[in-house]
This record gives structure tokens, C-alpha cells and sequence, in this order.
């Protein structure tokens, strides 16, 4: 027996971006462990990648090229050959593209993060077509946006410093199940005497883990971030050297703050005056005493109406008590503006004969609907959908479902599974998982960049998604010689090697060590220098107000919600959240049968107030509804959920839902204030029991 260990990287959509070694015997990957010599990963993984090699092999992976066969939906499909597939999918793109071009749609997101399976040839492919673009902002937009316009970019304070902070303010989201190495980092901080404050509606597993949870409604953490300022600044617990040299608009923001008294936040939050005020002299007074002050900020925040500009107010915060000055002090949204990337070598926009218009994947159910109009243009009749299921993950369920099942519209999938979108597809094409294929990757939790070799071969007829648009490419006609080049060359462009970050960038060292941290100071704001157009950290920004927005701090209710829409409140009393299950990572792993089993089935948590007010009892099965639509799960009466509030753990595959749905039935198309990101967590429900 041959045993070889490989160098690999998890390729999937969370912060911790974790170095693997993959065993492999005799050609197959028996164990995948974390790397024990990486600073952030330090040989322990998730229970999800720790069963890595469990989805690899699963029995249920796609293995051939496939055809519907029956309706859309019914998930019925016969095998065909490569050359059959490739040939049909040519044909049907050419007579589109020879009419309209941007009648054909790229759907894709972070199935994998990977910078070369992720988009690198796909983006070559549909750029040289003409396709519509796609706004990939079904995530993070919102906050980034919100972020950059006040930091400048998505810098922030190095995972690795989190354990030298004395308070650490943990606030909209559950690092236990979606950032696990930062919360390992928390708990050394909260061994050496740190302070940990959770900021969440729910209390999660973290929430309850920490310190002290503040259970503010939903949508209203701008409001807190406000209400934060006009404490600090009425008791100045402020760091006045550090506004002065290296920040932007303090005088407009102390008027803004102003109006936010503890008693109009504590209202406005649904929490406690005392809750506003101690948490600001504990903020303000600790920075004041020379202590490190963190906050890692989490997309939880980013999800509703304001979501933008409560990132925005957040991290306002840190420049207040002067928290930059240190190396574990400031905030974390991301680290993904650390990395010098070469995009445009990779994804080659300048393919492009003329430029697009651009779908935003969020309202892709409203979009497959619309008809061919002077203001949308042409009517969409191709969707190629690759590391993504929107069917399950997209807002407004019911209005995806109805426009992928045209059948007019013409469907290919890329994928590992038969997930509820390949149910739609016309053209199933069988893609490698991360042990199968080459590609590099950044992090958005920590700061190295990081090598995937293959470990294994392909299984069955899988093919990496690089070479699926490779094949693609030279059956369209496609005669550039950026259509020719392989993983290991891509792999080699992600990075722009002369960028002092990316030092002495190698790929083919990178791919023999795995990874290579980022030449980037330890406190990268202590002197200022913020990558803004004024260089500092900007309280009024010019930008903003350009853009048509407040240009300092504000608060924005949610649109569902008695400030915004009392008759809608009226009807539906309840917000809802579904923030990420424990053992799923959105909706991959859901087909895992350890992974699931350890889940249950879909609960929706509820306060026994609540559930009392409707006559439900805990393990009785509830019809959660609005206008947009229902899904039915179990209930679970607990006060985890604030009073007014329940939570529905996501995201589950629909087909393994009791009524073939999911949390996103109920959820909204609208988009937040700037991003134009999704408002998952921007959605009021009524609840009723079922008979089970």
C-alpha cells in the first residue's frame, strides 16, 4: 500500500479558510485533517470538514452527465456521454448568443472560494459571449460596502491577535458553528481575563458561552451603534488625539449622536437603558485605559433593510477610543481587502465586446419571471448554474421555483449532488469536489494565502468546473489562447506578485508548503493611513453623500416592521431570522446522513410567550407564513428566542423539508440600503400549530 499526504485547503464559504493535510492510500483520500503547523488552523477542523471524505464518497454523488427526462422539478434524468452534453449546450448557447447574448445568465457563488474553480475560466467563457453579469451579492455586499465607505477597505484586526484583547464584542453572529478558529482565539482571550459580549436577537450557542448577551431586535444594531456614540461622547470616553489626527467629520457625527439618547436606543433596540450605557463605559473605558477593545462584526448584521449602514455605525467605534492603536484593538469584518488579487487576469473583463447589463442574483426569482422589455431587456433564457443551489438559498423561494420551472428556459447545473436545482436542470454536468482539483485561495478571516493540490482523481466522469468551460469554450468556437491554459497557470496569476503583500508569491512554493501568510503590519491603523479617499477614518463621508446617501451614521428600521409598515405588523407579528445550522454550511453538507442526523430536522425556536399566545407546545409542528408563502417545522419553545422573535436554523435542502420547503418561502427580494444585498433577516411571520 502507497500512503502519500497532501497539502489541500477547505474551499467552502466561512472565515477560517483551514489548512488540510489529506491522507491518501493507494489512490484513495482515507482521512482529512487539519495542519497542525498552520498558525490559524492548528490541526482541528469542524465536524462538517472533518467528514470530508464522507461527501467525497457519498453514494448519492453526481458521476455522469445527465438529461431531464421528465418535468421540471420531478428530478428525472437519463446518462448521456460528455460529447452529447457539451454538444447540446453549444448549440443552445450559440442560437441565443447569435440573437441576444445577454439572454444567458451565469449563476454562481461560493460553493467554493477557490480563485481558480471559483471564477477564473467561467468568467473568460461568459465574458467573451457577452452574457449578462451577474451581482454576486448575496452575502456580503452589504457590509463591505458599508465598511469601505468608512474604513476603506475589508481590513481589520488579525485573527491571530484576538486572544491579547480584554473585551471582545462579538456582535451578529455564532462563530461556534461559522468562524470556529476566531472563537478558539476568544477563549484563550476570555482564559486570560477577557470580557465577551455577544450582540445578537438570539442567543446562540456563542451567545450563551459569553460573558453577557444583549438580545436586540433585529435590524436595530445601527440604533445600538448610535446610542454607543452618545454615551462615549457625553462622558468623553473618547480618545481625542486619535479623532483628531486620524479621522474625518467628528463634529457632524457628535450632532448625529446627539439625537440618540440611551432611553430612544433602549426603545428603539428593545433592550435596557442600563444595557446602553454600561456596555459604552465598558467599551469606552477599558480603550481609555490602555486595554486592547475588539469587535468582530459578522454578516448577521448585514441582513435587513439598514444593513450597510449598521456595519458602517459599528465600525465607527473603534476610531472613537482610539482601539486602533493596537494590534488585537479595532474591528474585524473581513480580511479579504488584505490580498493583493489579479482579478482581472483570471476573470479577463476585457473579453468583453461591450458592456452588459448586470442581474442581481438576490432577486433572481422576480428576474426568470420578467418578459423582454426596453428597461430589462431581452427575457432570460439560459441560466448556467455552478457552485451554487438557488433553489434553496435564494430570498422569495416560491418565485425562484416558478421561473427555474419554465420550460422554456434552458438549464445547466454544475454539481456534486442532485440538490433541488439540479431538479430543474436540463443538463446535468458532474463537477470535482476540493480533493479532486487544483486552486488557490485568499481568506476573509485570516491573512494567508492558501494552495489546493489534488489529492485523489477524479471521480467517475467528474470534471473540474475550470475544465467544463475549457470544453465549452472550444465547442462555442472560442479561439483565444486564455481559453487554453491550465489550473496551475491560473493558480499562478491569482496574485500580483509584485505587490509588497504577496512577497516572494511563488506558486509552485505555495503549493508545496500550502500556505504563505500576507507581509502586512500587526495593527494596521495605529498611525492611521485608512485606504480612504481622505486617509483617515471617515465619520462624514463625501463619498456617501455623492452616492445619494446619509453621509454620516444613521438608522434605518426595517422594512418589515411596526416603524416602517404597522399594518403589516398588524398581520404578521413575528420577525424571523434563519441564521446557518450548526452542521450545515448554507446548503452544502445537508445531504451529509451524519451531518443531517446530528441536525434533526427543521426546527423554528420560539419564545413561550409566543408559543402560548398560539396555543403551541414544544415538538408541535407549525405552519410559519406571510404573503410570499409557508414552510412547516417543528417547534421549539425556548426563550433563546426573545419575546417577538423566532428563528428557524438554515439552510435546509426543500426536498428534505416535511412539505418540500424552507425558511426562504418567507423571505423578502428586497434589497438592503447600499449593496444591494439581500434582507433575509428583514421578515416578518405569522405562526400556527399543524396537525402533525
Amino acid at each position: 500500500m502507497t500512503t502519500t499526504q497532501v497539502r489541500a485547503t477547505c474551499p467552502h464559504d466561512c472565515p477560517d479558510t483551514c489548512a488540510l493535510l489529506v491522507t491518501v492510500e493507494d489512490g484513495v483520500a482515507t482521512a482529512v485533517k487539519g495542519d497542525p503547523d498552520h498558525p490559524t488552523t492548528a490541526g482541528v477542523l469542524c465536524t462538517k470538514v472533518a467528514r470530508y471524505t464522507e461527501r467525497t464518497y457519498h453514494e448519492d454523488r453526481l458521476l455522469h452527465p445527465l438529461r431531464r427526462v421528465g418535468k421540471k422539478g420531478e428530478g428525472k434524468f437519463e446518462r448521456i456521454s460528455w460529447d452529447e452534453a457539451l454538444d447540446t449546450i453549444a448549440t443552445r448557447l450559440q442560437a441565443i448568443a447569435a440573437r441576444a447574448p445577454e439572454a444567458i445568465l451565469p449563476y454562481s457563488y461560493c460553493g467554493t472560494m477557490g480563485l481558480v474553480q471559483g471564477e477564473s475560466m467561467s468568467s473568460r467563457f461568459f465574458n467573451q459571449i457577452g452574457a449578462s453579469l451577474l451581482d454576486r451579492t448575496i452575502c456580503a455586499t452589504a457590509g463591505a460596502t458599508g465598511y469601505k465607505y468608512t474604513i476603506g477597505a475589508s481590513i481589520g484586526i488579525d485573527l491571530e491577535q484576538f486572544q491579547n484583547a480584554k473585551l471582545i464584542l462579538i456582535w451578529g453572529g455564532n462563530p461556534i458553528a461559522s468562524n470556529l478558529h476566531f472563537w478558539t482565539r476568544a477563549q484563550e482571550a476570555k482564559r486570560n481575563g477577557a470580557k465577551l459580549i455577544a450582540i445578537d436577537p438570539y442567543r446562540s450557542l456563542t451567545a450563551e458561552k459569553c460573558h453577557q448577551h444583549i438580545a436586540l431586535l433585529p435590524g436595530t444594531d445601527a440604533a445600538l451603534a448610535l446610542g454607543l456614540m452618545h454615551v462615549l461622547i457625553a462622558e468623553d470616553l473618547l480618545d481625542h488625539d486619535y479623532i483628531a489626527q486620524h479621522t474625518l467629520g467628528f463634529e457632524q457625527l457628535k450632532q448625529r449622536a446627539a439625537e440618540w439618547t440611551p432611553e430612544r436606543t433602549a426603545e428603539t433596540c428593545g433592550i435596557s437603558v442600563a444595557e446602553v450605557v454600561d456596555l459604552a463605559r465598558l467599551y469606552g473605558g477599558m480603550a481609555r485605559a490602555g486595554e486592547p477593545v475588539a469587535i468582530r462584526a459578522n454578516y448577521g448584521v448585514q441582513r435587513v433593510r439598514g444593513g450597510g449602514m449598521s456595519v458602517r455605525s459599528i465600525a465607527c467605534l473603534p476610531a472613537l477610543v482610539g482601539a486602533w492603536r493596537h494590534a488585537a484593538g479595532g474591528i474585524q469584518l473581513s480580511s479579504s481587502g488584505s490580498f493583493p488579487t489579479n482579478k482581472a487576469a483570471l476573470q479577463r473583463p476585457d473579453l468583453l465586446k461591450s458592456q452588459p447589463r448586470t442581474i442581481n442574483m438576490t432577486t433572481i426569482g422576480d428576474d426568470l419571471l420578467r418578459a423582454t422589455s426596453p428597461q430589462f431587456g431581452p427575457e432570460v433564457e439560459a441560466v448556467i448554474v455552478y457552485n451554487a443551489n438557488p433553489l434553496a438559498i435564494a430570498p422569495d423561494s416560491g418565485k425562484v421555483m416558478a421561473g427555474f420551472a419554465r420550460e422554456d428556459l434552458f438549464t445547466v447545473v454544475l454539481e456534486h449532488f442532485q440538490t433541488d436545482t439540479v431538479d430543474y436542470a436540463d443538463i446535468v454536468l458532474p463537477a470535482t469536489t476540493q480533493l479532486e482539483h487544483v486552486d488557490t485561495h485568499t481568506a476573509y478571516g485570516h491573512l494567508y494565502m492558501m494552495a489546493n493540490n489534488a489529492a485523489i482523481a477524479p471521480m467517475g466522469e467528474a470534471k473540474a468546473n475550470t475544465e467544463i468551460f475549457r470544453l465549452l469554450a472550444a465547442r462555442m468556437g472560442f479561439d483565444d489562447p486564455c481559453f487554453q491554459d491550465s489550473d496551475d497557470q491560473l493558480a499562478a496569476m491569482a496574485f500580483n506578485a509584485q505587490d509588497v503583500r504577496a512577497v516572494n508569491f511563488d506558486w509552485e512554493a505555495l503549493k508545496q508548503k500550502g500556505w504563505q501568510k500576507l507581509n502586512v503590519p500587526d495593527a494596521p491603523f495605529a498611525h492611521g493611513g485608512f485606504p480612504t479617499p481622505s486617509g483617515k477614518c471617515e465619520f462624514y463621508s463625501a463619498a456617501m453623500a455623492a452616492d445619494g446617501l446619509d453621509p454620516l451614521p444613521a438608522y434605518l428600521p426595517p422594512y418589515e416592521s411596526v416603524a416602517s409598515n404597522p399594518e403589516l405588523a398588524k398581520r404578521y407579528p413575528l420577525a424571523m431570522i434563519s441564521p446557518p445550522a450548526r452542521n450545515f454550511l448554507n446548503s452544502t453538507f445537508v445531504n451529509v446522513k451524519s451531518l443531517r442526523s446530528a441536525e434533526g430536522e427543521p426546527h423554528l425556536d420560539i419564545h413561550p410567550a409566543d408559543s402560548a399566545a398560539r396555543g403551541i407546545a414544544d415538538g408541535d409542528m407549525v405552519r410559519i407564513f406571510n404573503d410570499r408563502g409557508s414552510f412547516i417545522a417543528k417547534a421549539r419553545v425556548t426563550d433563546k428566542a426573545r419575546a417577538g422573535l423566532v428563528v428557524g436554523l438554515s439552510v435546509w435542502w426543500k426536498k428534505l423539508g416535511r412539505d418540500g420547503k424552507n425558511a426562504n418561502e418567507v423571505t423578502s427580494q428586497q434589497l438592503t440600503d447600499m449593496g444591494r444585498a439581500p434582507t433575509f433577516y428583514d421578515t416578518l411571520v405569522q405562526v400556527e400549530r399543524v396537525a402533525a
